[in-house]
C-alpha cells in the first residue's frame, strides 16, 4: 500500500497540557508519515450499533461526502450520531467469494497466501472475522471461475477451501441527522480545525475516546463500514505506547516500546490493503485508543527515539512483541508458518545467562520442558501471575471448544462426539507445542502451532504441557494445562523489558537483548518494509 509522506503538526493544546512543544531526539528533523488506521472495523454488522462522533469544546465537524454529482460540505458543532440503515435493492444480488483457508493470525494467512501465490493462484488476505485468504475477486470474477477454482483445490487435496455464497436483498447506508434533515451516503470524510475528534461507540459519555487526526467511514469488504482515523505516526504512537506497557514503566521499557511499535507499524502498513486502510486498532495489529492515555512520560519516549527504528540488514524487523514469554523467547516458526527471522530466536528471559542452557538442555524435549516450567525464580518475569498458571478443565468442556474451532476451520473432524485422548507429540526448542494429536471417537487429528490457542479456552500461550486428570473416576475427567507466559512469546517480553530497566539496562540494550544483531536508526524511505 502507498505511503504518504507529510510534515506531521502538532496537536498544540495537548502538548501544551504535557509542556511539551513538539517532539525533539535523534530523529528530530525526520518527516512523519501518515497512516490509515481502522479504529471501528466493521461498523453496522449489527444494525443496533451507532457511532458519535463530537468535535472538542469550542470547535467544530466538517463533513464532506457526495450528493449526486456534487461534493457537500457540511460544518456543525454538535455531536454526530451515524447508524447504519438498510435499503432494499431494486433487484436481488448476490455476493460471492472462494475463501481458500481460515486462521487465528494475520502471519498464518500471510504464509498461506504466499504459498498459493507461489502456486500460481491469485489471492488477497481478508478479516471478517477471523483471517482468511480469498482467491482475488477482481480476478476469479465470475461463479464458473470460483467454482472450478475450489473444485481442484479440494481435489488436490486442500479441504478448508469453500465458495462462501450469500444473497443480498438490501444494502446498507450511512445515516445521520442534523438540523432536522436525514442524510444517507456510503462514504463521509470528517476534520476539524484543531485536528481532534471524539469517538464514542457506547451510550456512556465517559467511554467518548480522543483521536487526533481525520477521519473517514467508508465502506468495506464484508458489507458494513470502517471508521479510519488518518493520523501521522509520531502521533498515532502518542495512543499506542501507554496502553501497550503501561505509562508507568520505567523510561528505557516505554523507548523500546516506542522504537519497536514504529518500527511495527511502518512494517506491516500492507496488512488490510483490502479494506483500503493499512492497521487495525486492537491485537491483532497494536492497540490504539487514541489520545485520552498520553502522558508526559510516555510522550518524553516517543520524542526521544523520534523516528528510531530497528533493522537489520537495512530491513525493518518483523518486531513482533508480546505481555509474557513464561521465561524463554519464541522463534518464529515456533508459532507461525513461514521463513525463521535471524533476529527472532529463543532467548532465556533472565538479567543473567546462567539459568538455562538452551543448547545443552532443548526444551523440545519434555522432560526437561516440565523441569523448566517448575523453576520460578531468577527470570525477568518472575514475580507476574501469568509468569506460570495452571487451569483445570472438564473432557466436556474442552470437546466444546474444540468442535466450534472445528466448525470454522471447516474440518469434517468438527462431528466428533468424544474426546478419547490429547497427547503434545512435538515442541520446539523454546518449548512451544508444534503439534498436539487428539484422539476421537471418529478418529485422531493434529493440531499445529497457533491453533492450540485458538482451539482450547484454558491455555493463553502454547507454552503448556497437559495433564490427565481422573478426579476418583475410572476414566479421565479432564486435563490440567500446566504452563507459562501470555501471547505468542515471539520478541521483547514486555513485562520483561520492565525488568531490565528497572535493573538499569538501557533501551538499546534490551532491544539487542530480544533482538540480538538489530540495529537501532532513523528510518528513511530507503529502508525495505518487508523482510
Amino acid at each position: 500500500m502507498k505511503i504518504i509522506w507529510r510534515i506531521s503538526y502538532t496537536v498544540l493544546p495537548l502538548f501544551c497540557l504535557l509542556g511539551l512543544t513538539g517532539a525533539s531526539g535523534p530523529g528530530g528533523k525526520t518527516k512523519d508519515v501518515e497512516l490509515r488506521i481502522g479504529i471501528v472495523q466493521r461498523f453496522g454488522d449489527e444494525l443496533t450499533e451507532k457511532l458519535l462522533l463530537e468535535p472538542t469544546k469550542g470547535d467544530s465537524l466538517k463533513l464532506k461526502f457526495q450528493d449526486g454529482n456534487r461534493q457537500q460540505i457540511f460544518v456543525t458543532n454538535k455531536p454526530i450520531k451515524l447508524e447504519v440503515k438498510m435499503q432494499p435493492l431494486a433487484q436481488a444480488a448476490v455476493q460471492e467469494r472462494a475463501v481458500l483457508g481460515v486462521y487465528r493470525t494475520y502471519e498464518t494467512a500471510e504464509d498461506s497466501a504466499k504459498k498459493w501465490r507461489e502456486r500460481g493462484i491469485e489471492v488477497e488476505i481478508a478479516q471478517p472475522d477471523r483471517w482468511q485468504v480469498w482467491a482475488k475477486r477482481s480476478v476469479y470474477n465470475t461463479p464458473l471461475l470460483r467454482r472450478l477454482l475450489v473444485q481442484s483445490i479440494l481435489a488436490d487435496g486442500h479441504k478448508t477451501a469453500f465458495v462462501d455464497t450469500q444473497i443480498l436483498r438490501q444494502e446498507p447506508l450511512l445515516s445521520w441527522q442534523a438540523n432536522g434533515k436525514s442524510y444517507t451516503q456510503k462514504n463521509i470524510q470528517i476534520s476539524s480545525d484543531q485536528n481532534l475528534i471524539r469517538v464514542n461507540e457506547s451510550q456512556k459519555p465517559e467511554n467518548a475516546r480522543l483521536y487526533a487526526g481525520r477521519m473517514e467511514v467508508q465502506s468495506n469488504a464484508y458489507g458494513s463500514y470502517t471508521l479510519v482515523n488518518e493520523v501521522p505516526l509520531e502521533t498515532y504512537l502518542r495512543g499506542v505506547v501507554p496502553y501497550e506497557i503501561g505509562a508507568s514503566s520505567p523510561t528505557a521499557a516505554l523507548e523500546a516500546q516506542a522504537t519497536i511499535a514504529r518500527t511495527y507499524a511502518l512494517r506491516n502498513v500492507h496488512r488490510f490493503a483490502i479494506d483500503n486502510y493499512q492497521l487495525c486498532a486492537d491485537t491483532h495489529c497494536q492497540v490504539y485508543y487514541g489520545l485520552n492515555g498520553v502522558t508526559a512520560n510516555t510522550d518524553r519516549a516517543i520524542a526521544a527515539t523520534r523516528g528510531m527504528v530497528l533493522t537489520y540488514n537495512n530491513q525493518l524487523v518483523d518486531a513482533l512483541y508480546s505481555s509474557t514469554t513464561g521465561g524463554v523467547t519464541a522463534s518464529f516458526s515456533d508459532v507461525w508458518n513461514g521463513d525463521d527471522r535471524p533476529y527472532l530466536q529463543p532467548v532465556v528471559d533472565a538479567p543473567k545467562d546462567n539459568l538455562w542452557n538452551l543448547s545443552g538442555k532443548s526444551l523440545a524435549d519434555e522432560k526437561n520442558f516440565q523441569q523448566f516450567i517448575n523453576l520460578k525464580q531468577g527470570f525477568n518475569e518472575s514475580q507476574r501471575d501469568l509468569f506460570r498458571w495452571q487451569k483445570e478443565t472438564k473432557l466436556e468442556d474442552i470437546a466444546k471448544d474444540l468442535q466450534k474451532f472445528l466448525k470454522v476451520k471447516k474440518s469434517p473432524y468438527a462431528k466428533f462426539k468424544t474426546i478419547k485422548e490429547m497427547q503434545v507429540v512435538e515442541r520446539s526448542k523454546s518449548g512451544r507445542i508444534l503439534k498436539l494429536e487428539v484422539d476421537t471417537n471418529i478418529g485422531a487429528f493434529t493440531l499445529h502451532k497457533d491453533e492450540v490457542r485458538s482451539a482450547f479456552a484454558a491455555p493463553v500461550s502454547t507454552f503448556f504441557y497437559l495433564k490427565p486428570l481422573n478426579k476418583g473416576q475410572p476414566d479421565v475427567w479432564g486435563y490440567a494445562f500446566i504452563g507459562g507466559g501470555l501471547g505468542h512469546g515471539v520478541g521483547l517480553s514486555q513485562t520483561g523489558a520492565q525488568n531490565l530497566a528497572r535493573l538499569g539496562w538501557s533501551s538499546p540494550k534490551i532491544l539487542q537483548f530480544y533482538y540480538p544483531g538489530t540495529k537501532m536508526e532513523v528510518f528513511s524511505n530507503a529502508m525495505e518494509q518487508r523482510g
